[in-house]
């Protein structure tokens, strides 16, 4: 009997923002360097239903899309999988073309058929021409009538490696409605409840899941599939790490599917991962990818690497960012033909095999930042990789109208990284990790950001605490973090009509200034760095005697390099919420510059000891039963 290992599906919702995710009914051609749209044939009305699809008579659609082309070089690296067979059953006259791609984008006619009336097509397509990328995909051309996709599937005789099923671990902080969803589409998918044994749903807010409208109707339907568990609020670490124990005693349960709570899900993104999972020659963690919610046809990034020197993350190449699907569809996009590999995959969708958990434990107690990519480094470290799967993905919430390196996470920031790098870094004294870190201290300083550069003094300040400390401040971190900021006056969000608005003395016409509009790098950096340190200095002013800030910036235009010109500035927050003020102050900049430098050498000088006991301490700290212990409050 063949296994289903992806099904041809489309949009049911009528958004016509993700059609391109699924179908590409566009015309494209060459200029130049450059895929440039010709024609624009698609429309959400030729979606008839959740598997089909009908193209107008005289027309054609492409289905190498992202959710429906078949990422072969990821099945034949990863998995047993040596041949795949692609079945359509389709009403009407038309054309079916099966093509498949080489690691270089270039599209290579595989096999064809004429159809008419309602009928089944089958292809046999092998598995072995895909080493280092490719994939494969179909074509429907319809003839003088309509011709109808009424199913598609892709599967194979090959016998899965494993055969158990899948938990869900879901994790919230006062996002009942986004929980009550997820639960609702996945109910409503007959399949993917056949292959869930558990759904673990940790609820660390104060707005109650079980409280939400909808809640006790899919509580009931879903039936013991749902485990809702309440604790407190110990971030993502906390919460997945609960899932992550949960599923350690789930003898039915192969694989835990993390999942990020203000999320949309495709549900059949999470069967996708299933089925690879259980066909993979290895155990590998099987990341989704990201697109953003409220951008439908964006995704984040590909695959995701932290890069060894400055000891960073980030997508492997900067194509990769924010690419957008709407102006360059699978066929235009030559590099997501090659295969790439990732260091890490973010835990808004990750699944985990059982036995990786069981072997490398759970995750660090860090409460948010660096936990995902922190457990894909130490899996690669047992032996374990991690593959960002084409095909598999939700919808996130965007980060583009926050700016959490300015608010209560920079201390997460600052300290998670450089304790991932204790443990994982394979450069002396972690390579320049903590000279990075230092700059982007500085940055902040010359910015009058305060209350960031505070919170990552006091990172550092928790870093040299010891490993120990993780578990026993996980619940107070970030509170203590927050409550910081009422010293610090940049961190009030002033509204459009608020009375105390400070008002820009020069209106919002900016100055011309001497400094580059672009960022300063290499020997312009270091000179405008020598330059503007001893200018903040020096500077006698303390924000309790500014009475009217000199400019007002979007926050577009406040550039880091321009914002040090000023003693002070009002900026527009990043969510568009309101105006912030920042003002220098040289107490404070005196202050943070001696602690970040005097800290930064501390770690810096005692990297191979603290390393030593970081790393030693990792098998503990990460331990079911040490967490038990956190999840008990004791």
């Amino acid at each position: 009997m063949p296994t289903t290992l992806q099904n041809v599906v489309f949009p049911i919702n009528k958004d016509p923002d993700v059609l391109p995710l699924y179908a590409d009914a566009e015309v494209w051609s060459k200029i130049g360097d450059k895929q440039v749209r010709l024609s624009q044939n698609a429309h959400i009305d030729n979606v008839l239903s959740r598997s089909s699809s009908r193209v107008r008579a005289g027309q054609r659609v492409s289905f190498a899309s992202y959710f429906n082309a078949f990422p072969a070089a990821y099945w034949q690296r990863w998995t047993v999988v040596n041949a795949v067979r692609l079945t359509l059953r389709t009403q009407g006259p038309g054309t079916v073309i099966v093509y498949r791609s080489n690691a270089s984008g270039v599209q290579q006619r595989v096999d064809s058929r004429e159809v008419s009336g309602s009928a089944e097509h089958v292809f046999d397509l092998p598995l072995s021409m895909f080493s280092d990328g490719g994939w494969y995909w179909f074509d429907l051309i319809a003839s003088t009538d309509d011709l109808v996709l009424e199913s598609g599937a892709w599967t194979t005789d090959a016998t899965p490696v494993q055969t158990g099923k899948l938990s869900l671990g879901m994790t919230t902080y006062n996002k009942p409605d986004y929980c009550v969803s997820t639960l609702e589409n996945v109910a409503a998918d007959p399949a993917l409840l056949e292959g869930i044994d558990r759904i673990f749903l940790v609820d660390q807010g104060t707005q109650k899941v079980r409280d939400q409208a909808g809640f006790t109707e899919v509580a009931a339907h879903l039936g013991e599939k749902l485990q809702l568990i309440e604790q407190g609020n110990l971030g993502g670490s906390g919460g997945f790490s609960r899932s992550m124990a949960e599923t350690l005693e789930r003898e039915d349960s192969d694989f835990l599917m993390l999942l990020d709570d203000d999320v949309e899900f495709e549900t059949e993104s999470a069967l996708r991962g299933l089925q690879f999972g259980r066909f993979n020659s290895e155990p590998v963690i099987v990341g989704g990818h990201m697109f953003d919610l409220l951008d439908k046809p964006v995704v984040h990034a590909w695959a995701e690497v932290v890069r060894p020197e400055p000891f960073m993350w980030g997508p492997s190449f900067e194509e990769q960012h924010r690419h957008d699907f709407r102006k360059q569809n699978l066929r235009q996009t030559k590099w997501m033909h090659a295969r790439l590999d990732a260091d890490y995959n973010g835990w808004w969708m990750c699944m985990i095999p059982k036995k990786i958990i069981a072997e490398i434990g759970l995750s660090l107690p860090v409460f948010i930042k660096w936990d995902d990519a922190e457990y894909g480094l130490r899996a690669r470290a047992a032996g374990y990789r991690t593959v960002s799967m084409p095909g598999v993905a939700l919808w996130h919430v965007s980060w583009l109208d926050k700016d959490d390196s300015q608010d209560w996470q920079a201390f997460f920031h600052t300290r998670n990284r450089i304790v991932a790098g204790l443990l994982h870094s394979d450069r002396p004294h972690g390579g320049k990790l903590i000279q990075n870190s230092g700059r982007q201290d500085i940055k902040k300083l010359l910015n009058m950001q305060y209350y960031a550069t505070e919170l990552a003094v006091e990172g550092m300040r928790s870093v040299l605490r010891g490993p120990h400390e993780l578990h026993k401040s996980i619940s107070k971190d970030m509170p203590a973090a927050r409550a910081r900021a009422a010293d610090y006056p940049e961190t009030r969000v002033y509204k459009p009509h608020d009375e105390h608005t400070p008002v820009a003395i020069g209106g919002r016409a900016l100055p011309s200034l001497e400094e580059s509009l672009e960022s300063p790098k290499g020997l312009r950096l270091a000179l405008f760095t020598l330059r503007m340190v001893p200018k903040h200095w020096r500077r006698a002013s303390a924000e309790a005697e500014m009475r009217a800030p000199e400019l007002e910036y979007a926050k577009r235009d406040a550039a880091w390099w321009q914002i040090p010109h000023h003693s002070s500035v009002i900026v527009g927050a990043a969510d568009g919420s309101g105006k912030m003020w920042y003002r220098h102050d040289r107490v404070k900049f005196r202050r943070l510059l001696r602690e970040s430098r005097a800290l930064s050498r501390r770690i810096e000088k005692n990297w191979d000891r603290l390393a030593a006991e970081y790393r030693a301490a990792l098998p503990q700290i990460t331990s079911v039963e040490e967490w038990k212990k956190t999840f008990e409050g004791r």
